[in-house]
């Protein structure tokens, strides 16, 4: 090779060297398997990610862009052993690549699917070894120096986070992401809950759990979608799969889900969110605890439930509801949450015989800070024949968050009915029925239902029979007190629960 040559090679990988390093820092174009046209760009300092996961014994993989505090965030970019393996990188296009893993051994190289370009001089007959020596002196001297470049900021984002973290150099990775093979469910959610943070598992956690689920039946149909049970590893989980139209809701309740400090015994266990390309469209997953006796309409319905039962379902409904209203100062503080959806079908029963509250696609946050309510653009309102007569009239006041909670207790009081209506305390008890089942059609307008609440002003009647049991004079004495027309008066949800409480250790006393 001539001097000349040399000099100019030599110059041109020094530029190169150059607008690469700074392509490092720039908006990036990364191939993307649920974009439109396949095509991504990131924000600068963002990168390209690319994954694989093992799903019922197939390979499925995900290529898409991270934002900078994504990015920033390094269990995007770690593998999981035998389950996941993720890449992070910095140049354009760099992920359009095909990862491949095995389980129980090394993963096998990465099959790249870029087309190699040969360089042909002018004047040659085709592309032959002149053209080939002259893409070997440029290409390949080029693309080792991108990849130590690329290697070297990784490195040293790989060190300072562990730096930061004070973790050991020989640690597991599994304890990154809070995960190995033998954990179950309730190990993981207990990690989470224990972590800090409070607020979910990571990202790559939950979407490593979603998909590895292998679905058995379909337990559940609604507006929103699907609801099904599902397994992994060896354990039931419920996964509700939203439609397409449904995305708001499905951002909205995974949001909320993943609030700090949420968790709580009566609220549902929230495990991962994932959205899945099967091909023809895009599934939208939200997985959660499983619970085989299903919803309180459900149960209500095939069973009647004694005393003891109908104060525990209502006393942790209530604890779950007080829960979700309360704000918790500090640093990894709550802010308070109004549910806007509660009824029969939205609490499960639990195996212990207590309640949990789910479906928060609805629900609102406050803001003390600001004293302002965050409100979900959403399409869908609340359940009509469950609406308190402030939002039957349109008389509620959206910029008050107290106007929420009060509504929330209005449906609580009509669900404590429903319940009550099915104790079988001294021989007594009713079929089944929903609220106002007496006064409105099957599925009532808004109209039906402010005709009956707000005009006549009606309520759900309570049986004389139920003044001769205490525990059952104490529900319709709370019914009535939750179901006020004037907001205002409303119980608490805390008053509530600890009503409750007080007929639950009065009746353990006299027994």
């Amino acid at each position: 090779m001539t001097p000349l040559r040399t000099r100019g090679v030599g110059a041109a990988l020094s530029l190169l060297s150059v607008l690469s390093v700074l392509q490092l820092t720039d908006a990036l174009r990364c191939v993307c398997h649920l974009c439109t046209n396949h095509t991504c760009e990131t924000d600068a300092g963002g990168a390209c990610w690319n994954s694989v996961t093992l799903v019922n014994g197939k390979e499925e993989r995900v290529k898409s862009c991270l934002t900078p505090a994504d990015y920033n965030g390094p269990v995007y970019c770690y593998d999981s052993l035998r389950l996941a393996k993720t890449h992070c990188c910095l140049t354009d296009f760099c992920n359009n690549e095909t990862l491949h893993l095995y389980p129980g051994r090394a993963p096998s190289t990465v099959v790249k699917e870029e087309v190699v370009a040969v360089v042909v001089r002018p004047g040659s007959a085709g592309p032959g070894w002149a053209g080939v020596d002259l893409a070997v002196v440029v290409v390949i001297p080029f693309c080792l120096l991108c990849v130590a470049v690329l290697l070297g900021v990784l490195s040293l984002q790989h060190c300072s986070y562990r730096r930061a973290n004070k973790q050991d150099p020989e640690e597991p990775l599994e304890d990154l992401v809070l995960m190995s093979t033998d954990k179950c469910l309730q190990e993981l959610l207990y990690d989470m809950s224990t972590s800090g943070s409070g607020s979910g598992l990571p990202l790559l956690v939950q979407r490593t759990i979603a998909r590895t689920i292998v679905l058995q039946e379909c337990i559940g149909k609604g507006r929103f979608g699907e609801v099904w049970r599902g397994r992994w590893r060896g354990e039931d989980v419920a996964v509700k799969i939203f439609s397409s139209r449904e995305e708001r809701s499905w951002f909205r309740e995974a949001e909320i889900y993943q609030t700090i400090m949420l968790r709580h015994e009566n609220i549902l266990g929230f495990i991962a969110a994932d959205n899945k390309d099967n091909g023809s469209w895009t599934q939208l997953w939200l997985v959660s605890e499983y619970h085989e006796h299903g919803s309180l309409f459900d149960y209500l319905n095939r069973y009647t439930v004694s005393v003891e039962a109908m104060l525990a379902l209502a006393s942790s409904l209530a604890s779950g509801l007080a829960h979700l209203h309360m704000e918790i100062i500090g640093t990894q503080g709550k802010p308070a949450i109004a549910h806007r959806d509660i009824k029969s079908k939205n609490v499960l029963v639990k195996r212990s015989g207590t309640a949990a509250i789910a479906d928060l696609g609805l629900a609102v946050k406050h803001d003390s800070n600001t004293n302002t309510v965050d409100i979900p653009v959403n399409h869908r309102v609340g359940t009509k024949r469950y609406m308190a007569p402030e939002l039957l009239d349109d008389s509620i006041n959206m910029n008050s968050f107290e106007a929420f909670k009060r509504a929330d207790i209005y449906s609580l009081g009509l669900v404590f009915w429903e319940l009550a209506r099915r104790c079988s305390a001294q021989g007594l008890n009713e079929d089944f029925q929903l609220p106002y089942y007496d006064l409105v059609p099957s599925d009532p307008s808004v109209e039906d239902m402010r005709r009956v609440v707000c005009e006549q002003k009606l309520r759900p009647s309570i049986p004389n029979q139920w003044q001769s049991c205490e525990a059952l004079r104490v529900m319709g004495k709370l019914m009535r007190e939750c179901c006020y027309g004037n907001a205002a008066a409303r119980l608490t949800a805390l008053r509530v629960k600890k009503t409750i409480s007080q007929v639950t250790v009065l009746k353990d006393i006299k027994d």
